[in-house]
């Protein structure tokens, strides 16, 4: 896993490519947690288990509907935390550039809403990034 941690100064903050799989939001849930480890101090533990799961469900969402190359960074600083996922895919329509979903579900995004963060879609170079910030 490459994995990029800069804790020397505030905010603190992640960045990892991920791969074009499923296995991609367990890393991404992986480099969160160590990031969250290390700076123990600037998150509580609660919102914490919530980061973690905003992490899951924005990475899971950007390899089932967009096409990669796919990025997370967090940022981290006290009594807030940004986080970012980069895909692929300049659509920012909402439409997923995949076709139409076949299983169950579609309830990532309102997980995402529920657990309090604010959620934005920001063009990017390669694509776009959907961008979570939770504050507490």
């Amino acid at each position: 896993m490459d994995t990029a941690i800069a804790s020397c100064g505030c905010p603190a903050t992640l960045h990892i490519r991920l791969p074009a799989a499923a296995r991609a939001a367990r890393q991404a849930r992986q480099a969160a947690e160590l990031l969250l480890a290390r700076e123990a101090a600037l998150c509580p533990p609660d919102v914490a288990e919530d980061l973690v799961l905003i992490v899951s469900e924005l990475v899971t969402n950007a390899v089932l509907h967009a096409d990669g190359p796919y990025a997370l960074t967090v940022g981290l600083e006290p009594g807030r935390a940004g986080v970012a996922v980069g895909d692929g895919s300049a659509d920012l329509s909402g439409l997923h550039g995949r076709g139409q979903r076949i299983e169950p579900g579609g309830r990532g995004l309102g997980i995402v809403r529920a657990l309090g963060a604010d959620l934005f879609v920001s063009p990017s170079r390669r694509g776009k990034q959907v961008i979570a910030v939770l504050t507490w």
